[in-house]
């Protein structure tokens, strides 16, 4: 359909999959866009706010997005399941919130001891992922668009030291993704939480641990307030995908210049937040610091017994699903050619820096 005729018809036939038609007045269109996490939220939250704010500057008001907060509209682990239901036309989530769909969504969002953010971008855009990635969401009638990482995050908040991996048998921890299945097998009750409730749930003690995202994040959500030891890198979430997930049959009603819109406002939301946790995590841990917080990393004995128990789910997860394996294959012939890269050039030139 032609920009003019879309102009002049006033409206867009809504596909009969969806249950509530985008709000339209004279050429306007305005979709509903929940989010998995509280739309105030540093990071998270700033790059939905970011990209929903782009897309109306981009197309001067033509396309314009009804932000939902976690759990407003919809549950913050159903923000998929509304977009292909058609409860909204877009959403603003994290793919292996959706991983009982597809266990190797995973892949989208992050693995354990897998690739930096930077290293993400390149096999999404050159490395093929992205093609992986819609042709599964296609199944569901869905188009993502990546929006972005946290970077690199941290391993877990903890209200006593661990110094062996006899420290971690027996707790009840918040952890995400296939982490939580790794540290099941080193005995920990790994539970995972939707974020407006990790911190009650640690503050009461109901769970002993928490794993949310790093410094910036957990400072704004008050961890520190329960724990005093936090432990970094995150063996399981070297970074953290966000995305921006469409109703396949709404956005192939825009027409190619709104189309176009969201993809690029995703792609420059996707800049600002990682510019953006990289700096501000770096403040927010001086700070932790100062205010008494330790930051170290896991023992060694822990990442020894980590290395195989991932091994293990990712072996399990494989067998059990030929899509995961597929998507594994792709990734893990990258993630060998960026830690050869990284060794050789990236690590030198950190420690040339100490």
């Amino acid at each position: 359909m032609k920009r003019r005729d879309f102009l002049k018809a006033g409206a867009v036939a809504a596909p009969a999959s969806l249950l509530a038609a985008p709000a339209i007045a004279q050429g306007k269109i305005e979709w509903k866009l929940p989010t998995s996490f509280p739309a105030k939220a540093p990071g998270v939250g700033t790059n939905v706010t970011t990209f929903a704010d782009r897309v109306a500057a981009m197309s001067d008001g033509q396309l314009t997005f009804k932000v939902f907060s976690g759990g407003e509209l919809v549950p913050p682990f159903g923000v998929e399941d509304a977009v292909e239901q058609g409860t909204a036309e877009i959403g603003h989530s994290t793919p292996y919130y959706a991983a009982s769909k597809n266990s190797a969504l995973h892949f989208f969002s992050a693995v354990p001891f897998g690739m930096t953010a930077v290293e993400t971008t390149a096999w999404l855009r050159y490395g093929g992922g992205q093609d992986l990635w819609d042709s599964i969401y296609a199944e569901r009638g869905l188009k993502p668009f990546y929006s972005g990482s946290s970077g690199v995050q941290a391993a877990g908040w903890f209200k006593k030291p661990v110094e062996s991996l006899n420290d971690l048998a027996g707790l009840n921890m918040r952890i995400a993704g296939l982490g939580g299945e790794a540290m099941r097998k080193l005995g920990v009750n790994a539970v995972l939480l939707p974020p407006p409730e990790i911190f009650p749930a640690f503050q009461s003690g109901a769970i002993d641990a928490a794993e949310w995202v790093g410094p910036m994040l957990d400072q704004a959500f008050g961890l520190q307030k329960v724990a005093k030891y936090c432990y970094v890198p995150a063996f399981h979430e070297p970074s953290a995908a966000l995305e921006i997930v469409v109703n396949k049959d709404a956005y192939d009603s825009l027409p190619a210049n709104l189309q176009a819109i969201i993809a690029n406002a995703a792609e420059a939301a996707s800049v600002e937040t990682t510019a953006q946790f990289d700096y501000y995590n770096a403040v927010a841990m001086k700070k932790l610091k100062d205010d008494g917080v330790t930051f170290a990393a896991f023992p060694d004995d822990v990442i020894a017994a980590l290395k195989p128990a991932v091994a293990e789910v990712m072996a399990e997860n494989a067998s059990a699903n030929p899509k995961f394996a597929e998507v594994q294959k792709s990734y893990d012939a990258f993630l060998e050619l960026a830690k050869d890269y990284a060794i050789q050039v990236k690590a030198a030139t950190f420690t040339q820096r100490i």
